[in-house]
């Protein structure tokens, strides 16, 4: 075998694996490019679901921003519901009388102790025992 034929040999040889090689590498980016693609289809479906849980989490954020304010109103209108009713019950000494009276049946004050500490007529007295006191 000549010189010529050798380099005419290797020459091929180098060829087929130059051809082998392509091949390969055109495989290996077929499969590379499909892999890209199903990642970028992951990541949109994450995007699509990241954006509908920020939409959840904001539509919440109202929610619960509106149901603090309310609270908020229920509060205040229940501090003066309390108000009115403290004041009402200051302005009438009935009223002070009667709560007096309850608050000593809580405590366990018998029907004669009502007669002559809050002035009550005995079957007042006795109601308020029957109602308020323990049983």
């Amino acid at each position: 075998m000549t010189v010529e034929e050798m380099l005419i040999a290797a020459a091929l040889c180098l060829t087929v694996l130059a051809f082998a090689l392509i091949i390969y590498l055109q495989k290996q980016t077929v499969k590379l490019r499909l892999k890209v693609e199903a990642l970028t289809v992951l990541v949109k479906e994450s995007d699509k679901q990241r954006d509908a849980v920020k939409r959840e989490l904001q539509e919440l954020r109202s929610g619960t921003i509106g149901v603090g304010r309310r609270m908020l109103e229920l509060e205040k209108k229940l501090a003066q519901q309390d108000a009115k009713l403290e004041e009402s019950s200051q302005q009438d000494p009935q009223a002070r009388l009667y709560s007096r009276a309850m608050k000593m049946v809580a405590l366990g004050a018998g029907v004669e102790e009502l007669i002559q500490e809050c002035e009550l007529p005995k079957a007042e007295a006795e109601l308020l025992i029957r109602l308020h006191g323990k049983n």
